[in-house]
């Protein structure tokens, strides 16, 4: 099978966009086939070009066995909407612009644009027209709700405007994956026919996060040695509503035997780190954007790992993908989401759930951590067990192409060996 993947975020970026199309796309060569992604130049969240790749509107390189094609982009931190919608729309753009001219040597059997916002999707739309091939959705968040659930854009005419390209991309496309069960809800809802929505969740490569135990290097780096360390690792945005940190160090400002450690970028972290200073949190430490291979580090280091969203119904929605690779580390989760992520962290047994923004619920699941470390282990090893089951990215790889087999024509559908065989046609 041939597929071009568009995704405005790829390695050597970190986030769980970035980290899906590498993982899936890496997992689709190793099966034998043709992996093309569309991506821009790496910026995220920094908005700074990765060095290596500063001064060039086109590039092509080999990652993985996967032939990469980055197109210029309008590089621009991750924050303030205004200039993040222009990143969006010039690298929805130049990826038609430039990237369909590059491609058109190329055959596709589909056309895969992932989100989470939709610009990009509009560009593998038209890609998917330009080559006459199936275009499919990947729904990681429901944009523009999400920007509206966390105060960004606040007029209704753009919201109202930004909801009916969203369902025109819905109706334009010939499957929709989304990455959380309730997403199929919510889209069937608002009339999107249930039956060209597929369900392929994040998950995990289980060899890179491998339970193991600490080296100290990270401690030491941070001066964390002989302390409980509640860690948050991943994007710090506007969605995380990451003062509960703050408000449970001040709660717990007399217990030097606990420290909260903050690894990531994103539009929210100096505001948080300048708040930590005035209110003098000496028990919060900020380790800032980290290569993704020391992020096992870190988790090693992590005596539990806050995985926390705003407070807000559309979240309940969500699944963040730092839970399985927190499950896969075998560490335990102080899991401030609700609905099917936190569901899915109960049923696993993994962690203590806690109510969103509720400082005193984080501080008391610390303390109950801190309190009886043989039950903290436990925890964590149960999430490993619950992740080799059920969120190994190698088996979701082969559930999503399955997907793709049934899109191609006449019945006759590559499977992921290479042969040939008869699947269900998608609508």
């Amino acid at each position: 099978m041939r597929v071009l993947y568009v995704s405005q975020y790829f390695p050597p970026e970190m986030g769980a966009p970035a980290a899906r199309v590498h993982e899936l796309s890496r997992a689709w060569v190793e099966r034998g086939h043709e992996i093309t992604v569309l991506t821009a130049f790496p910026h995220h969240p920094t908005g700074i070009i990765a060095d290596g790749y500063k001064g060039r509107r086109f590039m092509r390189e080999t990652i993985d066995g996967i032939d990469v094609v980055r197109t210029w982009v309008y590089a621009t931190p991750n924050k303030g909407f205004a200039k993040r919608t222009l990143s969006y729309v010039s690298f929805m753009c130049s990826a038609v612009a430039l990237g369909l001219p590059a491609l058109r040597h190329k055959r596709f059997d589909a056309v895969i644009a992932t989100s989470p916002q939709f610009f990009v999707a509009i560009a593998g739309w038209a890609l998917a027209k330009a080559f006459r091939k199936p275009f499919v959705f990947e729904v990681r968040d429901l944009w523009p709700a999400s920007i509206e659930a966390v105060g960004a854009v606040k007029n209704k005419r753009i919201l109202r405007a930004l909801e009916r390209i969203e369902m025109a991309l819905y109706r334009q496309a010939r499957l929709i994956v989304a990455v959380a069960d309730s997403t199929v809800a919510i889209l069937s809802g608002r009339g999107v026919p249930p039956e060209k929505i597929a369900v392929v969740k994040n998950g995990v490569d289980l060899m890179k996060f491998l339970p193991g135990a600490d080296s100290g290097e990270v401690r030491r780096e941070y001066g964390l040695e002989g302390r409980f360390v509640c860690s948050y690792i991943g994007t710090i945005g506007m969605a995380h509503a990451l003062e509960i940190i703050l408000d449970a160090a001040e709660l717990t400002r007399s217990d030097s035997g606990i420290a909260y450690l903050i690894v990531g970028e994103g539009a929210r972290r100096y505001e948080l780190e300048s708040a930590a200073r005035e209110r003098s949190l000496s028990n919060v430490i900020f380790a800032g954007q980290q290569p993704r291979e020391r992020v096992r580090e870190f988790l090693a280091a992590s005596d539990a790992v806050l995985v926390h969203l705003k407070k807000t119904a559309l979240f309940e929605a969500v699944i963040p993908s730092k839970i399985f690779e927190t499950m896969a580390a075998a560490r335990p989760i102080i899991m401030g989401v609700g609905g099917e992520a936190g569901q899915l962290v109960r049923d696993a047994e993994a962690g203590i759930p806690i109510e969103p923004e509720n400082a005193a619920e984080l501080v008391a699941a610390i303390e109950k951590l801190k309190a009886d470390p043989q039950s903290a282990e436990a925890m964590g090893l149960r999430g490993r067990a619950f992740v080799e089951k059920h969120f190994d990215r190698n088996a979701l790889a082969e559930k999503y192409l399955n997907l793709l087999a049934a899109l191609m024509p006449a019945g006759a559908k590559r499977n992921t060996t290479g042969a040939v065989r008869e699947a269900r046609s998608v609508p």
